[in-house]
């Protein structure tokens, strides 16, 4: 299991993938001026922004801030009201369904699924856009499907029928559909949702290790250190609109943390690897920080319960919390 935000493991294995994500090339997709919808209804409002081979952005927001609409209007799924999007120069609206698949996979928050189906007949399904003439599977779509099981643990799995897994396990073979297609761009909604700690690990570290080979990921996580921890970029998705886009180390910052959920942040570097990593600084939870000692970088803050006295001890308590 590899360690995320070290050098060995964001080391770059192209001429387009490096350490920091600092991506080269033509952008794999454009984003210019997007706004979409339900109903009649604007969940997003003039987004704008481009993604390059070898970068893996993570989408922050509160719920309902327009994530999986973003996502879903990159992939085809959602025509935008106004704007554009491109896939590797090309407008994705005149792209056919077969030619956009081979271009941007998607592992999408889990839905309806066709139960009847086993874990490797579900990921052999990314291999449709991929198919001859006579729509019948090849040594080689075999070969991709259990490539793609393999990578993501779920080679176990293949003979389960998808009635049979569990959340975690069902993310996994979801996963392995989406590497299946080998596609240059990855959509991953709420990956982590369902995972145990270290199956999340293991599939955040091959996400990592797809991001150095050159692919382009666009994620959208719930847990911002998470996202820390392996994201190059993180954009701040806030009632339709960007407010914050760009390296980790420049915008996961208090203010814009703070903007973007609405709450107080203490941000403060991991005391492994180094990255920022968000704690709530609220003065009604059951913690705060005590002395001011906030600012990204000051390992020093002094935290303690948030009715502690001065000394850290809670009214009637013996001791400090540890």
């Amino acid at each position: 299991m590899s360690v995320p935000g070290q050098t060995a493991t964001r080391g770059p294995t192209t001429a387009q993938a490096s350490p920091r994500g600092e991506a080269s090339g033509p952008p794999v997709v454009r984003v210019a001026g997007v706004s979409a919808g339900y109903g009649g209804r604007d969940v997003l409002r003039g987004v704008d922004f481009s993604l390059r081979a070898g970068e893996c952005a993570a989408l922050l927001g509160p719920n309902g801030s327009g994530k999986t609409t973003l996502l879903r209007a990159i992939s085809g799924v959602l025509a935008p009201q106004a704007g554009s999007v491109e896939l590797l120069g090309r407008p994705l609206a005149a792209l056919p369904p077969r030619e956009r698949a081979r271009m941007v996979a998607v592992v999408p928050q889990r839905g309806q699924l066709p139960q009847g189906l086993t874990a490797r007949q579900m990921v052999l399904l990314g291999r449709f856009a991929h198919l001859g003439w006579l729509g019948a599977y090849r040594r080689k779509d075999y070969a991709a499907a259990d490539r793609a099981l393999d990578e993501t643990g779920a080679m176990p799995l293949a003979h389960r029928r998808l009635s049979e897994l569990s959340g975690g396990e069902l993310q996994r073979v979801l996963l392995a559909r989406a590497l299946a297609q080998e596609s240059p761009l990855l959509l991953l909604d709420e990956l982590a949702a369902g995972l145990d700690l270290a199956r999340m690990v293991d599939l955040f570290d091959l996400l990592e290790r797809r991001r150095a080979a050159g692919a382009c990921v666009l994620m959208a996580v719930h847990d911002c250190n998470l996202a820390a921890l392996y994201a190059t970029r993180l954009m701040g998705l806030k009632n339709g609109g960007l407010v914050f886009d760009g390296p980790v180390t420049q915008v996961f910052t208090e203010e814009n943390l703070g903007e973007l959920y609405n709450i107080p942040i203490c941000v403060l570097p991991h005391p492994r690897f180094g990255l920022p990593q968000a704690l709530l600084a609220s003065a009604s939870g059951p913690w705060s920080c005590k002395d001011g000692k906030k600012s990204a970088g000051d390992a020093g803050a002094d935290f303690a319960p948030a009715d502690a006295g001065p000394d850290g001890i809670r009214p009637g308590g013996t001791g400090r919390q540890p």
